[in-house]
């Protein structure tokens, strides 16, 4: 059984652990927390092993009564892989502890992409990262870029994106970021970032976005011009997103709910685990095809959980474990009770 160790235990890193707990492939080694608070003490409650980053963390963790398995230094010499769930920037720093221990690492799109030697998704570019020492999976609004452009261009051919991104102003954990009462232009300047690191996938894209944040903390939305060099019908672009991973037609009249909160709301109902919604969401009434060359679309995002199958994915690249990209979306998706095509209307 191959053995991995989580990095961070914050709002990525203890839903990958829990992820990881049901797959049959790969097994949680444990985790590591820098400071003894609630998650910690979840961790432990629920058979994790919980590891620290060092001495100094050790004595708080002793002081607070928190149970530790060990340092962090100890868990590298015991593992396969480590997912790093690190906040951004932090990932980098703990790659030449990776590096010594002889372990691959899955990094997230919080940390630049030369911290790796490829940035990942599995719908796009799985083969590229069979064997890879080290694997960025990207933002969560990558992504969700990412999962919409791979599949359509399976069966169409993609010429060129435009995409406006209203991104979430915060996590619902998080109290202390904004906005409270504005738009923000997220940059003023364009482009946005999102269509840079779609291209550290896709080079060959050409792609543009602009992004704003606004006072929500549930999902970002996107509104998407995909322009293809073939003419095809709106049935065929439905068509080919209901049959694709990982995405989810959602029927905005025939479930009564046109909002983010309201689809929140629809995912709670279904009893996820913590409300979390993997597939992107694609909001079948937007979909629009003019001139047969150009898909416009709205989609809807869940920024806290929707890059955790990919988390996986990238774990079995890096080690080999399938080399099949399809196979192994397969298996994880099953494995965490993803569903296709309509929601609600799923088999």
């Amino acid at each position: 059984m191959i053995k991995v160790l989580v990095n961070g235990y914050g709002t990525i890193g203890k839903r990958v652990a829990w992820a990881l707990r049901r797959q049959s492939d790969l097994t949680l080694y444990g985790v590591v927390k820098r400071r003894p608070d609630y998650s910690a003490i979840l961790a432990v409650k629920s058979g994790i092993d919980v590891y620290v980053p060092g001495e100094e963390e050790l004595r708080a963790f002793e002081e607070s009564g928190v149970r530790v398995a060990g340092l962090l230094d100890d868990a590298l010499g015991r593992v396969d892989a480590v997912v790093d769930a690190t906040p951004g920037g932090v990932g980098r720093k703990y790659k030449g502890l990776y590096v010594k221990h002889g372990v691959k690492a899955v990094f997230q799109g919080g940390e630049a992409p030369d911290v790796a030697q490829v940035s990942f998704n599995p719908l796009c570019n799985y083969s590229e990262a069979l064997g890879k020492d080290f694997i960025r999976v990207v933002s969560c609004n990558t992504t969700a870029l990412l999962r919409l452009i791979c599949s359509l261009n399976r069966y169409f051919t993609v010429d060129r994106v435009r995409a406006v991104i209203v991104r979430r102003g915060a996590d619902p954990k998080e109290v202390r970021r904004g906005p409270i009462n504005a738009i923000v232009l997220n940059p003023p300047k364009l482009p946005s970032h999102h269509g840079v690191d779609v291209k550290t996938v896709l080079p060959w894209l050409d792609i543009q976005t602009a992004a704003f944040a606004v006072p929500t903390t549930l999902m970002h939305t996107h509104f998407i011009q995909v322009f293809l060099k073939e003419g095809v019908t709106r049935e065929d672009v439905v068509r080919v997103l209901e049959g694709s991973p990982r995405i989810v037609l959602v029927g905005a009249e025939a479930l009564g709910v046109s909002s983010t909160a309201e689809l929140a709301e629809v995912i709670r109902d279904m009893g996820r685990a913590r409300g979390d919604m993997y597939e992107l969401a694609v909001w079948e009434e937007s979909v629009t095809v003019i001139d047969g060359r150009e898909v416009m679309l709205t989609q809807s995002v869940h920024q806290e959980s929707i890059v955790v199958p990919e988390n996986v994915d990238a774990l079995r690249a890096a080690l080999s474990i399938e080399k099949d990209g399809e196979r192994s979306i397969n298996i994880t998706d099953t494995a965490l009770g993803l569903v296709g095509g309509w929601l609600l209307w799923s088999s």
